[in-house]
């Protein structure tokens, strides 16, 4: 069951990581009418109202909310984007759903990381609030959106242009200023990706369901009918991983996460996330055969290139995870040992867990002593042949 899990947990990630959120069901999409806006809430009197969307301009409607981490740390983004674009008739609407005093409330605190309050951070674009929800009914829910932040980019005929997280604004942005955006090419892609999506989901309820031999033909069947190579890659990332979760990697499948350990030489928390992956892969029953051997001599090679003592910490308990896979305990219990003589600065409870875990691979190491020295009294007590 532990191993099915992780497929679906494979899945989702994936979709997560390769995907815009799908429209299913949806009402408002690429090329659709912006529907009127009727905000109850703009917290700048000078800002300009928005209702009907004017010929001519460009506006980002974007939605958010004080409780969102994510759409916090859009804010300098969203702030620098109206700035350079305001005299392109550009206007950044942002919209919360929350109580008019929540808003005000957050606005008067400081920015995180900055001597400057929310309200002198978001002061460049239009910030509001509508409680009714009504705007948030005509697009997100109408665009089947479910997670902030999320921005729509209104063009200069009124149509949505773009749909997607206010981080990769700037590219479509531009080409929407501009007059280059492609908004069938974006519209087409958007829907490949969908059908990406629904057929994944299709793949996680055969490996959900322990039919490992039907998931697996499904996964060729979709890597040979793509239809470009960006697809094919998605799919070919799927059965890669789906092959070390069921223990059934191939010289093939190595190839390719060597490939990724290369690529990703120079960036720690890429290797990082990938040798944990691994670890992951085989505590719950797959087989990641050399790979870990390689993503530790991956790590090594980082640790001297990483400035940070947490980040060293993490790195150095990475390794001794990976030694575990291959039961070379006396390796793992040195690179516990110097993440832990490196733990000063951290807190007393990351510190305390990776004395427990210290305490686990040296547990783990003694019971294996004991029972090698247990068989080999067996075999000397055992009675000679001749």
């Amino acid at each position: 069951m532990k191993r099915i899990a992780l497929i679906l947990t494979c899945c989702a990630a994936v979709a997560a990581l390769t995907l815009q959120p799908a429209e299913a069901e949806a009402t408002l999409g690429i090329g659709s009418k912006a529907p009127a806006l009727d905000i109850g809430h703009y917290f700048e009197d000078d800002d300009p109202r928005v209702n009907q969307f004017e010929p001519g301009k460009v506006y980002v409607v974007e939605f958010w909310a004080t409780w969102c981490g994510p759409c916090i740390a859009s804010m300098p983004h969203l702030a620098e984007l109206q700035t350079k674009f305001r005299e392109d008739n550009v206007q950044i609407v942002s919209i919360s759903d929350e109580s008019v005093e929540e808003v005000k409330t957050t606005l008067e605190r400081e920015y995180p990381g900055t001597e400057k309050t929310f309200a002198e951070v978001t002061s460049p674009y239009t910030l509001t609030t509508d409680p009714d929800r009504s705007a948030h009914q005509a697009y997100m829910e109408a665009a089947g959106e479910r997670g902030i932040p999320t921005s729509f980019i209104v063009g200069k005929t009124g149509l949505v242009e773009w749909i997607g997280h206010p981080a990769e604004l700037d590219e479509p942005l531009a080409a929407v200023v501009d007059g280059s955006w492609d908004r069938q090419a974006y519209k087409d892609q958007r829907e490949r990706k969908q059908q990406f999506e629904e057929a994944i989901q299709k793949f996680a309820q055969l490996a959900g369901r322990g039919n490992f031999e039907a998931a697996g033909k499904m996964l060729d069947q979709q890597i040979a009918e793509a239809k470009d190579e960006e697809l094919k890659e998605r799919w070919m990332m799927v059965k890669h991983q789906f092959n070390l979760m069921t223990g059934q990697a191939t010289d093939d499948d190595y190839a390719y996460y060597r490939e990724q350990l290369k690529e990703r030489k120079g960036k720690p928390q890429e290797v990082y996330q990938l040798a944990m992956n691994f670890y992951s892969i085989t505590q719950n029953g797959g087989k990641v055969g050399p790979l870990s051997g390689e993503a530790i001599a991956a790590l090594q090679r980082e640790l001297d290139g990483v400035e940070q003592t947490e980040n060293k910490v993490a790195i150095l308990e990475a390794i001794a995870r990976l030694y575990t896979i291959d039961e070379k305990m006396d390796q793992a219990i040195a690179a516990q040992e110097k993440a832990v003589a490196m733990s000063d600065g951290l807190s007393r409870s990351q510190k305390r867990r990776m004395e427990l875990f210290l305490d686990e691979l040296k547990s783990s190491a003694d019971e294996g002593s004991e029972g090698e020295a247990k068989g080999d009294d067996a075999t000397a007590a055992a009675p000679s042949d001749q």
